[in-house]
This record gives C-alpha cells, structure tokens and sequence, in this order.
C-alpha cells in the first residue's frame, strides 16, 4: 500500500474505483431493503426509476462513474506505466474529488443550479484529462 500512497495518480485512481464501489454498494443497500420490505428480487429496472427518483438519480450517478472511470484509468496507467506520472500526479486528486463532488450534488438535487454545477465539475474533469492527452501527444 505503501506504493499506492506515494503517487497521486495512484491514490486517485483507487479513490475513483472505491467511490464507484460505495455508490453500488449504495444501491444494494437500497435494494435490500426493499426486498427485506417485501419487493420482489426480480423486480428492479436496472435505471432505478421505478423505486424513486432518489434511486434513479443513484443509478445514474453510479452509471456515470462507469462511463468515466476507463478513461480516467487509461491515463493513470499510461503514465504509470511510462514513468510520466508528474503529467498526472498535480491534477489526479483533483479529477477525483470534482468525481466525488458531481456525484454528491447528482445525489442531492436536480434543480437547474445543481445540474449546472454537476457540469461544470464534468467539464473540469474532462478539461484536465485533455490537458493529459495533449501533453502526451507533445511529451
């Protein structure tokens, strides 16, 4: 473990991976719940919509961690694995926290101030993970 905590990139990464984890966990949690409640197992649409808009809006922010978290990956390990980490490790954290961020005001609210905010923090992730894919074309 010791490796993991002296790289940014590293640390994000597994952050990243552990923050989509906890939001499935999330929806288990959830759903079992509900079952316990007496809902049947085989009952649940894979978008959540048809529990609450709480459970949808959980899917699709667990979803959009799905969707994300590859490319995130794809730099992470390309920098690792050709020893560029200083590319990734000043901005790595914080892709991470805009993630965990997004998803939390995802969770929260769907008011048009909280959809701004939640693409604003998308756009600030995809803005420094460009910057990555334009230092290594020019690295």
């Amino acid at each position: 473990m010791h490796g993991i905590t002296t790289s940014a990139s590293l640390l994000a990464l597994l952050g990243y991976a552990s923050w989509t984890l906890a939001l499935l966990v999330l929806i288990a949690v959830h759903r079992a719940a509900l079952v316990v409640g007496g809902r049947r197992p085989n009952s649940f649409s894979p978008w959540g919509a048809d529990v609450s808009p709480f459970s949808e809006r959980l899917c699709r922010a667990h979803a959009n961690c799905i969707e994300n978290l590859p490319v995130f990956a794809g730099f992470v390990v390309v920098a690792t694995l050709a020893g560029a980490r200083h590319v990734t490790d000043p901005l790595a954290l914080w892709v991470l926290a805009a993630r965990i961020a997004q998803s939390t005001v995802h969770l929260l609210s769907t008011t048009n101030r909280a959809v701004t905010l939640r693409f604003a923090l998308l756009a600030g992730q995809v803005l420094v993970m460009m910057t990555w894919l334009l230092e290594f074309a020019f690295w």
